[in-house]
């Protein structure tokens, strides 16, 4: 950011521009970024001009471009958030970075390790902030797991495990499209991986996959994929982080359902509604430090009402203001990549496989 601007920022917010109409951004992420102490959404582009200039006016946003291009050539404009298709994060970041635009992107930040690895050049080349949007390292609940796990609340850490699922049949959304990288595990299983290798703060040595997939969503040929059968709307792993175990099930044909938990030598965590978290009542977490079957050992710890995007926006707008790291640096999303293409190819091969390194 050139002097003059950084000087600007540091006493107004930081200048969003919003590539795309995606609900995600439109129902969840710029409302909340509007709301945000150090955020505000001042443009927002589609390459359909009647659909930018209907979700600006609907949203409260003073600019509508009809092109990318265009947003990414306002100068009024410091930042982009991108929650494009997942097959567009790294072009359409690179051309942000390039115009001298910080970048917060939708997860999964690519399609592939390689791919993300290309983020690295553009991130030296451009100097700009680059953070992958997993909302909830920015929450308060999941930045208390993090505070009770260093301090030995549970003992020492050994498993963590998780569900994340939905129903969603609908052949025209795109979480159901091979070509824009739809499924589970790039939709809803990277939480999982992200959560688990947060919670453990390493890598996985190995892992293990158990994909099913769905023969109505077609076929691609996608590097580092068994594509044979379309998306996964079925898929479960075994993380083996040496220290410790992650397991999880993630699926988009089964019923809703949210739960996480940390378990240790002495000790459970498990946190209400762990990767949705309501905004408008306060979220809980709950300690079992007895492992009495009946729960009465356990307490409750709540948290006031938030919205953890609006906390995003924040913790990324305060890394580019005050130059420090961001939530998720680069090197962390290419680590939870390498995770997801490792059990893509364990699913294939029906053996453990190593990340990447």
């Amino acid at each position: 950011m050139p002097v003059r601007q950084y000087y600007a920022f540091m006493s107004t917010k930081l200048r969003f521009g919003v590539l795309s109409t995606a609900n995600i951004g439109l129902k969840k992420v710029i409302p909340a970024m509007q709301q945000g102490e150090l955020t505000t959404v001042t443009a927002i582009a589609s390459r359909d001009l009647n659909k930018a200039q209907e979700a600006a006016t609907k949203l409260g946003i003073a600019t509508a471009y009809g092109s990318y291009e265009e947003l990414l050539a306002d100068p009024n404009i410091d930042a982009i958030y991108n929650p494009l298709p997942n097959q567009l994060h790294v072009p359409w970041t690179t051309k942000a970075a390039e115009a001298g635009k910080h970048v917060l992107c939708e997860k999964p930040i690519s399609m592939t390790v390689a791919e993300a690895k290309t983020l690295l050049d553009v991130r030296a080349r451009t100097g700009v902030k680059i953070c992958e949007a997993f909302m909830i390292r920015s929450a308060p609940q999941w930045l208390r797991v993090r505070q009770l796990l260093d301090e030995g609340r549970i003992g020492e850490l050994r498993a963590v495990a998780g569900v994340y699922s939905y129903f969603n049949i609908n052949s025209a959304n795109i979480r159901n499209q091979v070509e824009t990288g739809g499924g589970g595990l790039y939709d809803i299983g990277c939480y999982l991986v992200q959560s688990s290798r947060y919670a453990f703060g390493r890598q996985p040595q190995r892992v293990v996959g158990l994909v099913d997939r769905d023969a109505q969503t077609g076929r691609n040929e996608l590097a580092g994929r068994d594509t044979q059968a379309g998306i996964d709307r079925l898929t479960s792993a075994i993380l083996d982080f040496g220290i410790g175990h992650a397991v999880f099930t993630c699926s988009t044909q089964q019923i809703p359902c949210q739960k996480i938990q940390f378990l240790g030598s002495r000790g459970r965590i498990e946190l209400e509604i762990p990767f949705n978290a309501p905004i408008d009542r306060p979220t809980r977490l709950f300690i079992d430090s007895t492992g009495d079957l009946t729960f009465s050992g356990i307490t409750m710890e709540a948290f006031p009402t938030s919205d953890q995007y609006a906390l995003q926006g924040d913790a990324f707008a305060r890394a580019v203001r005050d130059n420090t790291d961001v939530p998720v640096p680069l090197e962390d999303s290419i680590g939870n990549m390498a995770v997801i293409e490792a059990i893509f190819r364990s699913g294939k091969s029906g053996q453990w496989e190593q990340p990447e390194q």
